[in-house]
């Protein structure tokens, strides 16, 4: 700007005054060292590295492009020490200085590798982590919980290898926070949650790779004790294989990804769906491929473009902010997507042969009860008919004959019934039957009846 401008005010953009303060501090860093902590690392699909550089007092966020990820000659971890160089510079969409990395050496571990081995230490010798505490898994549960992130990578792949292997089975999503303030305890309330509902048979707590201090939440004694006093069996499944957490010890069960840990909860019902989602990780390959490959291109274009290669960078950053949002976007889509699913899933089921079964069930109490009566008074007919055949026979019986007066008289010995005199003769012996008790009597006089 002219000299007759400096006394006059300005009226700058924010971009312009963003641009001035790059270039401000792109001309007097242009090369600078800085020892710091590494914290919150991430890896996106880009192949660049973004994370903060901290000490005790500030932090200072970096990043490392493609260029400069595949010339480290180690890995880059949380907590880990590091002494880097680059230049300070500004990422405009935001606002935000930067040091961008052109080199990185190892200094060492955190804190956070100490913090984890004592907090090990102690509970080991209260016994959370003893094997003879762990329970084997429920062979086939009609409930399996989980606790995670509703929108990470590790709630799609649970899901998806359960609905794979074994889809009649019932889900139950806790959706907590992973990472940051406060997720150990959202994730013990979860888990304490989960154990409340008796229809729940095993859980899954876990989340998706990450470096030391996003997996901290899984560290936290909160949820090392709720892992040990759940009522039902836990699978813990904390990031890749190789991520260690505290809650791998107390769990019943430690998968070495979220994948895993779904398919060891449930036995594999359908073949086909084992393929699709075969087919599933094949396409998201290749998209992530296609993808690579593009971003290689762009790479090798932004090495041959000079000055400008800072400027290409800069939206490639902003290209991976545009990349999380549409994840984001995607992920809330599939999950409510998902729900509906379920939703529809559960309406057919109410619909189907085992409903009508069981309302069909309610009516046989009533039936059972119809018939009882009705047998009731069937044998109440039938004893009622019964007592008046008796009462008809009982009044034609010999018996009632001899009630009103009159007797039965056989000869003795031979026992033959006497119906007219002629069957006696004079001094013969004879025996009366009575009502009540008999008579031997010896007949002295015979009277035949005369015709008349």
């Amino acid at each position: 700007m002219t000299g007759h401008n400096l006394s006059l005010p300005l009226l700058l953009s924010v971009s312009d005054v963003t641009r001035l303060i790059r270039e401000s501090l792109e001309d007097q860093f242009r090369e600078v060292w800085v020892e710091g902590e590494i914290s919150n690392l991430r890896a996106p699909t880009s192949g660049h590295l973004y994370f903060t550089l901290k000490d005790a007092q500030s932090q200072l966020r970096g990043v490392l492009f493609r260029s400069g990820v595949e010339r480290l000659r180690f890995a880059l971890q949380e907590g880990l020490a590091v002494v880097a160089r680059g230049r300070i510079s500004v990422y405009e969409p935001r606002g935000e200085y930067q040091l961008i990395v052109d080199a990185l050496e190892p200094k060492g571990l955190g804190a956070l590798q100490l913090a984890f081995e004592q907090l090990k230490e102690r509970l080991s010798a209260e016994g959370l982590f003893e094997e003879a505490r762990k329970r084997p898994l429920p062979e086939f549960p009609r409930t399996v919980g989980v606790v995670t992130s509703p929108t990470g990578a590790a709630i799609r792949d649970i899901v998806a290898v359960l609905r794979r292997r074994c889809p009649v089975v019932d889900i139950l999503v806790a959706p907590v926070p992973v990472q940051g303030e406060g997720a150990g305890e959202h994730i013990a309330a979860a888990i304490h949650a989960l154990n409340e509902m008796p229809q729940v048979d095993v859980l899954i707590v876990g989340r998706g790779g990450g470096a030391s201090e996003d997996l901290w939440a899984f560290n936290e004694e909160a949820v090392v004790r709720a892992i040990a006093r759940s009522r039902v069996p836990v699978v813990s499944a904390v990031g890749h294989e190789i991520d260690v957490t505290l809650a791998d010890f107390a769990a019943d069960y430690r998968a070495p990804t979220p994948s895993a840990a779904a398919e060891a909860v449930v036995p594999v019902l359908d073949e086909i769906l084992a393929r699709l989602g075969e087919l599933d990780g094949r396409l998201r390959r290749l998209v992530d491929t296609g993808i690579q490959m593009q971003r290689h291109r762009l790479d090798r274009l932004i090495g041959g473009l000079g000055e400008m290669r800072f400027r290409v960078q800069a939206q490639a950053q902003h290209l991976d902010d545009l990349h999380d949002r549409v994840t984001r976007t995607l992920t809330e889509r599939l999950t409510a997507l998902h729900r509906g699913v379920v939703e529809h899933r559960h309406a057919l089921l109410s619909l189907g042969p085992h409903n009508r079964i069981r309302a069909s069930l309610v009516l046989l109490p009533q039936l059972s009860r119809r018939l009882e009566q009705e047998a009731r008074r069937g044998i109440v007919s039938r004893r009622q008919s019964v007592a008046a055949r008796v009462a008809a026979l009982d009044a034609l019986s010999p018996l009632a004959t001899l009630s009103r007066g009159f007797s039965v008289i056989r000869t003795v010995p031979e026992g033959k019934m006497v119906r007219k005199s002629s069957d006696v003769t004079v001094g013969q012996t004879v025996q009366a039957r009575l009502a009540e008790g008999q008579l031997v009597c010896v007949v002295s006089d015979v009277i035949r009846q005369s015709a008349s």
